[in-house]
């Protein structure tokens, strides 16, 4: 039995992604994908536009086997933390023998080798780029240059590295490499629109320019051609129902939180250091809205992207000590199933045999599988999608949903 592993959020679920589907079956030999997709809230920091369950029905009907939530806190973290936890849970499942992902090079070697320095990092390494920072680099742009001055005709690396794609893919190969893991990472090129391309193409359209076209859309008619069929009939079905929902959608629960708080200051949460927290303190008075306050916060070394993940760590109390608790454990204590193929008994038995942590498929049975720490972590995940769950209830007056009375999605 071949399983390959996608690391994904389908944010929505477009062309592109159906493309990159077909090509790992296809470089891979696969009998089974295995989905591991962040819940109903991003890696940019922000609500994901359609619910998890919507996007993972929308995965399963585009051939994954197995759609499983990547925990709050890896969800939402950094490109790095984001990547250790997918890459700690399709280790623990057992049955994983290949990690796939698109990148904009394509060039899984250069990938590589960027990730086996990275991983290797040493002091000589780090004070390098704790030099350059104080000359005035970013971290980003410091280790870019140490990695040119480390590694001989470095130029493949460092273009490399300009590029999101690439660098979430060195976090993966970097996670594997770091828990001598023996899953098999590959890569496929990013085909069509780039990551941060805002205009919707005729095909290749990227997940950003999806979201911006449909912010004042009434109809979904400029997306069609961006989106398999099957994929346009749901978001059809569902439009102004239960989606779309936006940054902008969480402004007045961040304000609420950010003024409860603000006494206390921020220093707790992840990411945000005590001059940041002060900022955000200070600036404070100015609120007017989401954006508009991630666009006040930002400077040339905290990017509007970090600022905003600062902010969701704030709203969903993502604390530090939580999350460093979380990685001395060993990142993952549990598989939550979101949806499952119906020809995929053989998977699924197989992963309950040997994988190192419980597959939870009902949130009511969780206890009496899970450790008080991984309990601990669920209970974040559940929180995290009631509040996203009131955000769609005030958005369209839709009846309440709760979490525990949610099933699993099954297909034929």
């Amino acid at each position: 039995m071949k399983v390959a592993g996608i690391v994904a959020e389908y944010n929505p679920f477009h062309n592109g992604h159906a493309y990159h589907m077909q090509k790992v079956k296809e470089m891979t030999g696969a009998d089974y994908l295995v989905v591991v997709m962040s819940g109903n809230f991003t890696q940019r920091g922000v609500p994901a536009l359609i619910d998890k369950y919507t996007r993972t029905k929308m995965a399963l009907d585009a051939g994954a086997d197995l759609v499983l939530e990547l925990p709050l806190y890896y969800a939402a973290g950094s490109a790095e933390y984001f990547a250790s936890g997918a890459v700690a849970l399709l280790d623990k499942l057992g049955v994983v023998d290949t990690l796939c992902f698109g990148s904009e090079c394509g060039d899984i070697k250069t990938l590589t080798e960027v990730a086996i320095l990275l991983s290797k990092e040493d002091e000589a390494f780090s004070n390098a780029i704790k030099s350059k920072m104080k000359q005035g680099l970013t971290y980003p742009r410091a280790r870019m240059q140490v990695i040119e001055e480390t590694l001989p005709n470095s130029f493949m690396h460092v273009d490399a590295m300009s590029y999101p794609n690439n660098i979430l893919g060195i976090e993966y190969i970097k996670a594997i490499i770091q828990r001598d893991s023996k899953i098999l990472p590959q890569t496929t090129r990013r085909m069509g629109a780039g990551y941060h391309d805002r205009m919707v193409t005729e095909v290749m359209s990227s997940a950003l320019s999806i979201r911006e076209s449909l912010k004042s859309a009434d109809s979904l008619d400029m997306i069609k051609s961006s989106v398999p069929d099957y994929v346009y009939k749901m978001m059809k079905k569902d439009f102004h129902k239960t989606f779309p929902i936006f940054h902008e959608d969480i402004s007045s629960l961040l304000k609420y939180k950010l003024l409860l708080d603000a006494p206390k200051g921020f220093a707790e949460y992840v990411d945000i250091s005590e001059d940041f927290s002060d900022k955000i303190v200070k600036n404070l008075k100015n609120y007017e809205n989401y954006s508009q306050f991630c666009d006040l916060l930002k400077t040339k070394d905290i990017t509007y992207a970090r600022v905003s993940r600062c902010l969701l760590h704030i709203l969903l109390n993502l604390r530090k000590d939580a999350l460093q608790h979380y990685v001395d454990k060993d990142y993952i204590f549990y598989a939550r199933m979101l949806g499952l193929r119906k020809s995929a008994n053989e998977l699924t038995s197989t992963i309950k045999k040997v994988s190192k942590v419980p597959m939870i498929s009902k949130l009511a049975d969780a206890r009496e599988f899970l450790t008080s720490t991984g309990m601990e972590m669920l209970e974040c995940d559940i929180q995290a999608s009631h509040i996203y769950d009131s955000l769609v209830t005030e958005k369209f007056g839709n009846k309440p949903m709760s979490e525990f009375s949610r099933e699993i999605v099954i297909v034929e």
